[in-house]
């Protein structure tokens, strides 16, 4: 039955940032397909381990500041020694920061494309590893953005990672097939999000983004659920290097 592709039963999945919005619905997700979860997070995501619970699965939180990439190496240690494997991760944990490119600080742009981008390559390439020892390949599901393919306006450090998360997801797809290991990206539209609050808050800027979707809404959480199922299964087995769009049709208008 092709719904067995999709099942996820006794697999661990690394979930970084997925205390709320667009972490905890795939966290959730993958949860629901069958995942135990290792969430990485700044703070304890009590209401996500206790969705997680509720589905039957167990749940482990590390705390990190993945700032700072020396964090990086015992995130995959905990991960196996409290469940013996890793079979994929979900790179969501990201900043974001506006100002006009004129005035747009150099903390700003570190901030951001430390966070967004260098830390998703390392843990990458920490759980790639990991993937490789185990001899039975992985699944890496990168968080891209709308503005992997746009300019956007107002966010130059945060268009520059998400453009780049597109890329290393090709370079890491590339090189890492021949260990069975599949890397992609989801690309999530205008999510209601706290990323999005100052948007959603603007009644003329939230028309303009709303006109444009052809769904006609801020896209959900949950919405991404079935997506990253998707990527982190057997079904995506074939796909390889892709950045998905989640968009509610806003690339296609």
């Amino acid at each position: 039955m092709i719904t067995k592709a999709f099942d996820l039963e006794g697999k661990v999945a690394i979930v970084t940032g997925c205390d709320t919005g667009l972490g905890q619905g795939m966290a959730v997700g993958l949860a629901q397909a069958g995942c135990d979860v290792v969430g990485v997070n700044i703070v304890e995501p009590t209401a996500t381990a206790d969705k997680i619970k509720a589905v039957g699965r167990r749940f482990l939180n590390i705390e990190a500041n993945l700032m700072k990439q020396d964090a990086i190496p015992a995130i995959v240690d905990k991960a196996v020694a409290a469940f013996g494997k890793v079979n994929i991760l979900v790179n969501n944990a990201g900043i974001i920061r506006r100002a006009d490119a004129i005035d747009f600080s150099e903390k700003d742009w570190d901030d951001v494309v430390n966070l967004n981008l260098k830390t998703v390559f390392f843990l990458s390439q920490a759980v790639a590893r990991q993937f490789v020892k185990q001899g039975q390949g992985g699944k890496i599901v990168n968080i891209a953005s709308m503005l992997s393919f746009q300019g956007g306006i107002r966010v130059p450090s945060y268009t520059a990672a998400k453009s780049g998360v597109m890329g290393i997801t090709r370079l890491m797809a590339n090189e890492w097939a021949k260990h069975n290991i599949n890397v992609n990206a989801i690309a999530p539209g205008y999510m209601a999000t706290d990323n999005t609050a100052a948007l959603r808050a603007d009644p003329s800027r939230s028309k303009e983004i709303l006109d444009r979707i052809p769904a006609g809404r801020w896209g959900l959480p949950e919405d991404l659920a079935g997506t990253v199922v998707f990527l982190a299964s057997d079904a995506a087995s074939y796909v390889n290097g892709h950045t998905l769009a989640v968009d509610g049709g806003w690339l296609a208008r």
